[in-house]
């Protein structure tokens, strides 16, 4: 396994439940997770969930933290300010990031070198050291813009990963789909997991 530490952005396209689980799925690996999440983000998973995030990292890191039932530190929050996180620089920054879900703002941003906000600085780190940057986008239809945008950052080694569950598994829940799109994005991270067997078997 690689770097046991990620990178998870989390931006304000639909979506919020990939982010939740992925989020679950990697600190049941034992996986240190620097947290980043998006101000629309927050309204996203106020209206798709349950759950009502507290809006400021410490309250945040601390309610993770709970909720997930992990070590103190595992889960580290970060405001869309702090320049002086570690994500903000190559020389602390992990070496794998995902943006999940990916929203075509952010998706723009990250094409064009924006970096106007921690999120978009650490995909800019990612790019810069050539670290796996693996984007989730969830947006339907693609427009041109987007598709460009897509095509612009595969070329430079990123996984556009789009949040597009299969059903060759049969899935009996939204919770499978879920687990579909998250699984395949632990795939590219290199982490072990359960949620879905590999084809074939």
């Amino acid at each position: 396994m690689a770097d046991l530490r990620v990178t998870l952005a989390v931006t304000g396209a639909s979506g919020s439940q990939y982010a939740l689980r992925l989020l679950e799925c990697l600190v049941r690996a034992n996986v240190d997770v620097s947290f980043l999440i998006s101000q629309a983000a927050q309204l996203v998973v106020a209206t798709e969930t349950e759950l009502q995030l507290p809006p400021k990292p410490q309250a945040l890191e601390a309610f993770l933290t709970e909720r997930y039932a992990v070590r103190a530190g595992q889960i580290r929050v970060y405001g869309k300010q702090d320049w002086m996180a570690p994500v903000a620089s190559g020389s602390g920054a992990p070496a794998s990031m995902v943006v999940c879900p990916c929203s075509t703002g952010t998706l723009s941003a990250i094409a064009t070198g924006a970096s106007n906000n921690l999120i978009e600085r650490a995909a800019d780190v990612a790019l810069k050291e050539r670290r796996k940057l693996i984007l989730v986008p969830r947006e339907s239809p693609y427009s041109t813009v987007h598709l460009e945008n897509m095509l612009k950052l595969s070329q430079m080694g990123v996984v556009i990963l789009p949040a597009s569950p299969g059903f060759y598994h049969k899935p009996q829940s939204v919770n499978d789909m879920v687990d579909f799109v998250v699984a395949r994005i632990l795939n590219q991270l290199g982490i072990d997991q359960d949620l879905l067997p590999a084809w074939g078997e």
